[in-house]
């Protein structure tokens, strides 16, 4: 059975992960439907250029699905989006009263579900940002029965791998989001929880990373494994260092 793995950040950028786990899966020759709300596939395609990945060429030998939200939305509303092959648009939920994502639902299903002679192993589905769907309209039921199909589908079903992004921020008004991030946590095999620092910028340490390892969903009576680490983002990388021992300290 595949992972559902949940990327949070509070008072800090966290899209760094995704597009670590973007390149690593492509580069692993898993099938990749990438669902991108928050940037453009330019932006997307620059830094994952500079990462060693060309989504360009992994969308034409037809490893990366790519739906780029924001393009999709503006031609939504202004009625320039067709349907393909008799499908309708996966945000079709913009059109309509009720915040239905089963089209979204059925481009996953149909991107990743094996056809005859594919040899990409391991299916992967990636959203950037779930949150995204809530201030599209999305009723938070929605968004978690999304998501819980998809978790059934890709990691029971093709045994594949889910990677999902929620931005949260600290003391925040918005109860729908912190509803869906604290939901899928109960539910996430692993957790990476990236958190600005509380004393503020600082150019040597860019932040600090949680990773929690959800062991209590497997065994009863064992305790969640947290690991805390800080990191600083270079221009083709990520430096990961205990607590107090960055470069500039030492």
């Amino acid at each position: 059975q595949g992972k559902f793995t949940l990327l949070r950040d509070t008072r800090t950028d966290g899209s760094f992960l995704v597009h670590h786990f973007l390149s690593f899966y492509l580069r692993a020759g898993c099938k990749v439907c990438f669902v991108a709300l928050l940037q453009s596939f330019s932006h997307y395609s620059i830094v994952a250029q500079k990462l060693g990945v060309n989504l360009t060429a992994a969308m034409e030998r037809g490893q990366l699905v790519f739906l780029e939200g924001l393009k999709s939305c503006l031609d939504l509303w202004f009625g320039e989006e067709e349907e393909q092959s008799g499908e309708p648009s996966p945000l079709q939920f913009l059109r309509e009263s009720t915040s239905d994502l089963k089209a979204l639902f059925d481009l996953v299903r149909r991107s990743l579900t094996p056809a005859g002679g594919d040899t990409c192993q391991v299916p992967v589905l990636l959203v950037d940002d779930l949150s995204l769907l809530l201030s599209l309209g999305a009723t938070p039921v929605a968004v978690l029965d999304f998501i819980h199909y998809c978790r059934v589908t890709v990691c029971s079903q093709l045994k594949g791998n889910v990677v999902v992004l929620v931005h949260s921020e600290q003391d925040s008004q918005d109860k729908e989001n912190e509803l869906v991030g604290n939901s899928l946590s109960h539910h996430s095999d692993l957790i990476l929880w990236v958190e600005g620092l509380a004393t503020g910028f600082c150019k040597d340490v860019h932040g600090q990373i949680k990773i929690i390892k959800r062991v209590s969903l497997e065994l009863r009576g064992e305790q969640d494994r947290v690991q805390l680490y800080q990191y600083k983002i270079q221009d083709k990388n990520v430096t990961f260092f205990a607590p107090g021992l960055s470069a500039a300290v030492l």
